[in-house]
């Protein structure tokens, strides 16, 4: 694959720090080989982090319960050329970040973490074949079939929502690395609701088709879940 995907984070614009004159800093190694840029990214809490996550590997048609990603190899390059903003690139597992050359090591670690992050959300929810996995469970447990379901990044405060009018059911990508019987358990969730659209003792039976249930509902409380 030669596609991959890219963002932009701006510190300075969040810290409040000026940039540091960075003409004493060398010369950037050259650049990476050029990739489609798919994402942008801001400072923190800006609408555009919510942005949906772009898949950068093909889905699987039979995901498992543990699926095992090759780790991230982070490659950072200062340019003296990039004064506020920071870039990254996801190549296969090669995570490149460009960072402005004046950056503090803090800044540095701050603009790793938060692109690795970002990535690793984006790989793992790539993975799963949603469609594929929610007309499973849909036989499995005798629901419905969404007419769509996605996974989206500006669920801040629940798991997954349903819109039964249209049929369609969103998945946060908060999600993403969790066990694949966690997911599970919130797209039954999410199918019973194309049924019964309140929490009532009848969208219960529905949901409590599928067995983990109980023990699901246990680790999204913990993971301070609504």
């Amino acid at each position: 694959m030669t596609a991959g995907i890219a963002g932009q984070l701006s510190l300075y614009d969040a810290l409040g720090t000026p940039a540091p004159d960075p003409t004493s800093l060398p010369d950037p190694v050259p650049p990476v080989a050029p990739v489609e840029p798919v994402a942008q990214v801001e400072p923190p809490g800006a609408a555009s982090l919510d942005a949906e996550p772009v898949a950068a590997v093909a889905a699987e048609p039979s995901p498992v319960d543990d699926l095992t990603l090759p780790p991230l190899e982070v490659e950072v390059t200062r340019s003296r050329r990039r004064k506020k903003t920071a870039e990254a690139r996801l190549v296969g597992s090669v995570l490149s970040i460009r960072i402005p050359g004046s950056s503090s090591v803090d800044e540095e670690q701050y603009f790793v973490d938060h692109f690795r992050a970002k990535f690793e959300r984006s790989r793992s929810a790539a993975v799963l074949d949603l469609e594929d996995r929610a007309s499973t469970l849909a036989a499995r447990y005798g629901l419905p079939l969404p007419r769509s379901i996605r996974w989206v990044s500006n669920q801040q405060s629940q798991w997954g929502s349903c819109t039964p009018a249209d049929g369609s059911i969103r998945l946060s990508d908060r999600m993403a690395e969790f066990p694949r019987w966690v997911i599970d358990y919130v797209i039954v969730h999410e199918l019973a609701h194309l049924v019964e659209a309140d929490h009532g003792r009848g969208f219960w039976a529905l949901v409590n088709q599928y067995p983990k249930t109980e023990r699901a509902r246990g680790y999204l409380i913990a993971k301070d879940g609504v």
